[in-house]
């Protein structure tokens, strides 16, 4: 018979592991030793993705990006064990969606799906559809919505999709496919009391290019105020936004009068 699972021994040893993941990687081989704790208490996709994403972005911010202390080839080995390579796949390739590489993200997805022995786990499927809208590459829109059949509302696996909508500008319909996106319970802005300011700010990039600015100048406005004091990790990004909406509102005003005298329709 075998022993039921001893909770408290599985809590530590997440603990341990998110506690890697976000303290200052000065040990170069902290990503093994992370794949490691993970392992031992057999991580399913869901919990290697909300601990690789935040150990990736917690690596870049300190400037020890995981591409510097991984490469290709600890992604791509086949001799590991599958949830070691799982784990490393998800460093990685997180790693390369914070630095907006779509195109190697792509091919290295490619070549894992290629080697891999079992299909590829939701979340690595859904940094490849990133990868892909990313580049505002049609095809992105069908994996992701492959996706979303089975992420549920999982957030982590959500936010990379709307990341992609939100980077890929020429995508059909992909302003309108994010703040569809953005309704989901995981995510829940559309009620107007979404409290993640990541989540805003896509949303606000997305109603500056439908051309709804004060909507857009209220999403984003949310968003620094839903900051952390002192949090200056995005807050660049929200002023730059702002601005952005600010132009494109005042300028969106000043040619609107000039065509109606014109005779010009709006």
């Amino acid at each position: 018979m075998t022993p039921p699972t001893n909770r408290p021994d599985r809590t530590g040893a997440l603990h341990k592991a998110r506690a890697r993941a976000t303290a200052t990687p000065d040990d170069p081989s902290w990503p093994l030793h992370l794949a490691e704790d993970l392992r031992g208490i057999r991580a399913d996709w869901k919990t290697s993705a909300e601990v690789c994403a935040d150990a990736a972005w917690a690596a870049r911010s300190a400037g020890r990006s995981v591409l510097g202390l991984l490469s290709p080839e600890d992604v791509t080995a086949t001799n590991r064990n599958p949830i070691t390579t799982r784990i490393l796949a998800h460093l990685y390739l997180s790693a390369l969606r914070f630095d907006f590489r779509c195109p190697t993200l792509q091919r290295l997805v490619e070549q894992l799906a290629q080697a891999a022995r079992q299909p590829l786990d939701c979340y690595t499927r859904a940094l490849y559809a990133f990868a892909l809208l990313g580049q505002s590459r049609p095809e992105g829109l069908t994996v992701m919505d492959e996706v979303l059949t089975e992420a549920e509302e999982h957030p982590k696996t959500l936010h990379v999709l709307l990341h992609g909508l939100w980077l890929g500008q020429d995508l059909d319909l992909g302003a309108e496919r994010l703040l569809a996106l953005s309704l989901r319970p995981a995510l829940a802005t559309g009620t107007g009391t979404g409290t993640d300011p990541i989540v805003l700010f896509r949303v606000a990039g997305a109603l500056r290019r439908l051309g709804r600015y004060d909507e857009g100048l209220s999403a984003i406005d949310r968003a620094i105020d839903c900051l952390a004091p002192g949090d200056i990790s995005v807050h660049a990004d929200l002023v730059r936004e702002r601005s952005l909406l600010c132009a494109a509102r005042d300028l969106h005003q000043h040619r609107s009068p000039t065509r109606a005298s014109s005779g010009v329709p709006s």
